[in-house]
């Protein structure tokens, strides 16, 4: 597929539209939070295309409570999933039997892909080089180090920010087609759920750490507890959490409550050393 800006656009959304989140974009991580991440960010930068696709308010309501679910991502090439959920919104505004679930199972599947692409190019490439020549001109009082190291790391930031609007509704709009068109959507939303949990279930391993140091035994044969069900199930503690908080939100109990809960369960556990 050969990409070109020039897109025809026969829809709703126009190019102005995706200007629009391109430039809404940039701020999406300035309301990041700990209990849904970057969803308010991702909803705000959406919501001129879904109020231009949705009038009626109570299918706004409900587009706007798609994208506000749990996301995290890399910032700097957040635009393409966003050029996709808009190409996918833009098809269920017209299609009335189109699979709205498919829209948050697709944009899932690509954090965790993407984010990993984003963060080793962007923190673990580009940052660096813009870093060591930045530094070498500012240790020698010279001005051009922090411009110079602005615009190695904000240049192809912006660059691939805003290229990525269009690449991602192109992408999206001409996907999306030739699936509904082959009947496939279904399996595509299997599909997209399957990686989309698999990507949750490994942020939660990666993102939670709890250390059990109550020892069992004595003198050299001593072990903590941790290392114990470590040995019988590597991740098995964190699987515990999650199933406990799993269960404090079937119970429908506030994320904020459970976030507090375990911060008082933390620090009680650590002042009396069960947790280290």
């Amino acid at each position: 597929m050969s990409f070109n800006l020039h897109t025809d656009y026969n829809g709703k959304i126009t190019k102005k539209d995706l200007k629009k989140v391109f430039w809404r974009s940039i701020p999406m991580e300035h309301s990041w939070n700990y209990e849904r991440m970057d969803n308010v960010g991702y909803a705000w930068a959406l919501y001129p295309v879904l109020k231009k696709l949705y009038p009626d308010e109570k299918d706004l309501a409900k587009a706007m409570k798609r994208h506000l679910t749990l996301y995290n991502m890399t910032p700097y090439i957040c635009t393409f999933p966003m050029g996709i959920s808009v190409a996918m919104e833009e098809a269920n505004a017209e299609q009335e039997d189109f699979d709205t679930e498919s829209i948050g199972s697709v944009k899932t599947a690509m954090m965790g892909p993407l984010s990993g692409i984003g963060d080793a190019f962007f923190w673990g490439t580009l940052r660096v080089i813009a870093t060591s020549i930045g530094c070498a001109l500012a240790m020698k009082g010279n001005i051009l180090g922090p411009i110079l190291f602005m615009l190695i790391f904000n240049v192809p930031h912006y660059f691939l920010r805003y290229i990525g609007t269009f690449f991602g509704y192109k992408l999206g709009s001409e996907s999306i087609s030739k699936i509904t068109a082959s009947g496939l959507m279904s399996k595509v939303t299997e599909a997209a759920s399957i990686v989309g949990m698999m990507v949750t279930g490994a942020m939660t391993m990666d993102m939670t750490a709890i250390n059990l140091v109550t020892k069992i035994g004595s003198g050299d044969e001593a072990t903590t507890l941790q290392e114990l069900i470590e040995g019988i199930m590597p991740g098995l503690p964190v699987l515990g959490i999650f199933g406990i908080v799993y269960w404090m939100l079937k119970k429908k109990m506030s994320p904020l409550l459970i976030m507090l809960i375990m911060l008082i369960v933390s620090i009680a556990g650590a002042y009396f050393g069960f947790l280290g």
